[in-house]
């Protein structure tokens, strides 16, 4: 998670549309994005998607069905959305959705070329038992969905 500081972009408002599976997020610098509940999923910033290290990461597979239940406050800095299949450790910080939306395009066209390259599905009946290994969103070489290693 990437620390504010002074040129942070700060929410005006996030809305959850649960019918379109979307979560609004307005900036204060007049910015607006879109994200799918599925693209926050599979960029979660948490250590069970993004690992330790570089190369620890777990491609996050099967989650084209999955919702948001509830999304709770971190102080005045972060969000922490609640997934339905039970993923709650991702603090999105004001800067990483910012960047999220700011680099959702390439991001999702990266995460897209990694399900394929593993032969894994964003559909839940098409998953393996044991998730595949070795890329997150937008991984290899560091950097994946806004991440510094």
């Amino acid at each position: 998670m990437a620390g504010l500081d002074k040129d942070t972009p700060i929410p005006t408002e996030i809305k959850v549309q649960q019918k379109s599976k979307l979560m609004d997020v307005s900036f204060d610098n007049g910015r607006h994005f879109s994200f799918p509940f599925e693209f926050l999923r599979v960029c979660s910033p948490s250590a069970e998607v993004r690992g330790h290290g570089p190369g620890q990461e777990t491609l996050q597979i099967g989650k084209r069905d999955v919702d948001i239940t509830r999304v709770e406050p971190v102080g005045s800095y972060a969000i922490k959305p609640v997934f339905s299949d039970g993923h709650d450790s991702g603090i999105y910080s004001w800067d990483y959705l910012y960047l999220l939306g700011e680099n959702q395009q390439a991001l999702w066209d990266d995460y897209l070329a990694r399900l394929e390259a593993a032969g894994a599905s964003r559909d839940p009946a098409m998953t393996p038992v044991t998730p595949a290994h070795g890329g997150g969103c937008g991984s290899a070489g560091g950097g994946g969905c806004g991440h510094k290693h």
